[in-house]
């Protein structure tokens, strides 16, 4: 992640977050959603189990708690889930308003996974933009 070097003065969240997003392209939801459904990118909800109880879930999307978000997308780690298949894989991370995906992208970034980015926005965004969303429990919401 972009921070504090020796000489370097400390940052506030807004820097570096600026600073992180600088280094790559954020993605839209329409175009995440027209993405996911070509099978280019692999969405990477990383909301809290409330958020995800309380507004839904994105159909397709998999689900990883962002404390363990490193250690399921490495492609060689040991504790990796099955979709985290290479470093070239285009992975979509989101959040619930596009915050804290953009520091969890940079960190699968600096893992080698050159193609991460977040969705601008987050989940606020995609439900905003009327793109599928489902309950918990399964039903369209």
């Amino acid at each position: 992640m972009v921070g504090r070097g020796v000489d370097e003065r400390p940052v506030g969240i807004d820097e570096l977050l600026e600073r992180v997003r600088a280094g790559y392209e954020r993605i839209e939801p329409r175009e995440a959603y027209e993405a996911t459904q070509g099978g280019e990118a692999l969405l990477v909800d990383i909301r809290y189990a409330a958020l995800r109880e309380r507004d839904g879930l994105i159909p397709g999307a998999l689900v990883v708690e962002r404390n363990e978000l490193e250690w399921r997308l490495d492609p060689q780690g040991s504790h990796r889930a099955p979709e985290a298949t290479g470093h070239d894989l285009r992975v979509v991370v989101i959040c619930n308003e596009g915050y804290a995906s953009s520091l969890a992208a940079e960190s699968l970034r600096r893992l080698g996974l050159s193609r991460a980015t977040d969705l601008v926005g987050g989940f606020q965004a995609w439900r905003a933009a009327g793109l599928p969303v489902t309950s918990v429990q399964g039903a369209d919401v």
